[in-house]
């Protein structure tokens, strides 16, 4: 043990912590919340909940925020590149469209594993085609739950089937689940319109 002599004569060095190299993303993204309130317009009902560009800000929001399968009846959460709006006005999303999966709680199995992939796979890139891709949205409904991918180009018939193929293989969803295309100006003018379909 140092005498108190030898103690006042050392020198304390401030403790310097080198920070951790956070891992950039190609892309911002911007995770939204719908609020189901009847009397807000839809795009009231969105609320921007966070954006971040690295992968610690995303795993730090994911861990913060509730699960896709603790959302009420009627709630959203869209995950979609910085400065798009997850509604189909928006300008990069108008001429576009998206994949669609809609399953009962029976085809469904482990909601909250499907979503992370999905979000994953776009954060990441793993897509040939994710330039295309503008955002997803996990829709909770009173008998079914709808996941999106949406993308920017609907005429683009190469890279819609490139992304269709791939998520096909990459979430390894149960085989009585049908993924279907559509575009959004169908939607707008409320036309049914399944441009492509595949079987999982």
């Amino acid at each position: 043990m140092l005498s108190t002599s030898e103690n006042n004569n050392m020198k304390m060095e401030p403790a310097t912590l080198s920070s951790p190299t956070k891992h950039p993303l190609r892309n911002q993204w911007t995770l939204w919340y719908l609020d189901n309130d009847r009397n807000k317009s839809w795009e009231e009902k969105q609320n921007e909940v966070s954006t971040f560009d690295t992968v610690e800000d995303f795993w730090n929001l994911y861990n913060m925020i509730k699960y896709a399968s603790e959302l009420q009846p009627g709630n959203d959460y869209s995950l979609f590149k910085n400065n798009i709006r997850p509604m189909w006005e928006d300008a990069a999303n108008a001429n576009g469209g998206r994949w669609i999966l809609s399953m009962t709680q029976q085809q469904l199995g482990n909601l909250d594993d499907l979503w992370l992939n999905v979000m994953l796979c776009l954060i990441g890139e793993c897509l040939e085609y994710s330039d295309d891709i503008n955002g997803a949205v996990v829709s909770i409904r009173p008998r079914t739950v709808r996941i999106s991918i949406w993308t920017a180009d609907s005429n683009n018939q190469d890279a819609i089937v490139g992304i269709g193929l791939i998520l096909k293989q990459y979430l390894q969803l149960p085989s009585d689940i049908e993924m279907y295309y559509g575009k959004h100006e169908d939607t707008a003018n409320k036309v049914t319109n399944k441009s492509l379909s595949l079987h999982v």
